[in-house]
């Protein structure tokens, strides 16, 4: 029933918008459009105020790094039309300096997600109202989600009790040595777990 409302919706959203939408692809039980960076408020406003589509909640932005393309960036969008009970992914391509229109205007609960897609990935958004970090600290430089961020070489801020103070400090990796075996097949388990002992004969 889903698939069969998905791809009717499909074609209905190549009719209307015709030179908007790149491609349309069905994918995880998704309906996923790509859309050319300058067609993205068009595109929301559409499917948000359109009748057939009723796409009003905005559930997700989130950013993809791929740094072997000259543009690197995906910025994808995740709607819900609770009218229709569907879901719709809207994705576009940028580069680091080619900014995205902000979409605040059309979900104004975008402002934090656009903050958040610029502190991580260094994505940026024209038109947004407050447009700074969001996560790290201030100070802070680089953007932590990018595959060529390096590890160290940075320093995190936190107030201090005892020095009544905000002191920097080297960043530090922590990772807590563990030893434990919950019968997890992940922990290479000496005997056999129940269940697989036709799996494991000798």
């Amino acid at each position: 029933m889903t698939e069969e409302a998905l791809l009717e919706l499909s074609g209905y959203l190549s009719e209307r918008l015709e030179g908007k939408i790149d491609s349309a692809s069905l994918s995880y039980g998704e309906l996923t459009l790509n859309i050319a960076i300058d067609q993205i408020v068009p595109v929301l406003t559409f499917l948000r105020d359109d009748v057939q589509c009723q796409f009003v909640n905005f559930t997700d932005l989130s950013g993809v790094d791929y740094p072997g393309r000259a543009k690197r960036f995906d910025v994808v969008y995740q709607l819900l039309s609770p009218r229709h009970n569907l879901r719709i992914r809207i994705r576009l391509v940028t580069d680091e300096d080619t900014p995205v229109p902000s979409i605040t205007g059309v979900f104004a609960g975008a402002l934090w997600f656009e903050r958040e897609a610029y502190d991580m990935y260094g994505i940026l958004f024209s038109g947004h109202p407050d447009l700074r970090r969001i996560l790290t600290d201030y100070g802070f430089e680089g953007h932590p989600l990018r595959k060529d961020f390096p590890l160290t070489g940075f320093v995190e801020v936190r107030y201090d009790d005892q020095v009544k103070r905000v002191v920097y400090e080297p960043v530090e990796l922590r990772q807590e040595f563990r030893n434990f075996d919950f019968l997890s097949p992940w922990e290479a388990t000496d005997y056999v777990l129940p269940g697989d002992e036709k799996a494991k004969t000798n």
